[in-house]
């Protein structure tokens, strides 16, 4: 009795995991630090350096119950899982940031 063949599906390369994004997409990316002034603009300056098209219209802020630390959600268009990498990286060795989620 022959059994039934199932179709092959393309995997990622060896000691990657397969990716649950489709590149390009739109992804939001938030960013916690202290509520001190230029946190804004800088998280702003790396969002466009890994997004040319990025619209800082779009930033969603969000201070905490406290007020001490800001919430800042961006937006950007990633094109690649290195480019999200790297941009996660930038971020999150940034010495204003304390947590990128």
């Amino acid at each position: 009795m022959n059994s039934p063949t199932t179709p092959s599906v393309p995997s990622a390369p060896a000691g990657q995991p397969e990716s649950l994004i489709e590149y390009p997409s739109l992804f939001p990316i938030k960013v916690m630090g202290l509520k001190v002034d230029g946190l804004v603009h800088a998280i702003t300056m790396i969002a466009h350096e890994f997004d040319p098209t990025f619209d800082a219209s779009t930033i969603e802020l969000r201070e905490s119950k406290g007020g001490k630390y800001l919430g800042i959600t961006v937006t950007v268009t990633v094109t690649s899982r290195e480019q999200l990498d790297e941009l996660y990286r930038t971020l999150s060795t940034h010495p204003m940031v304390k947590v990128v989620l």
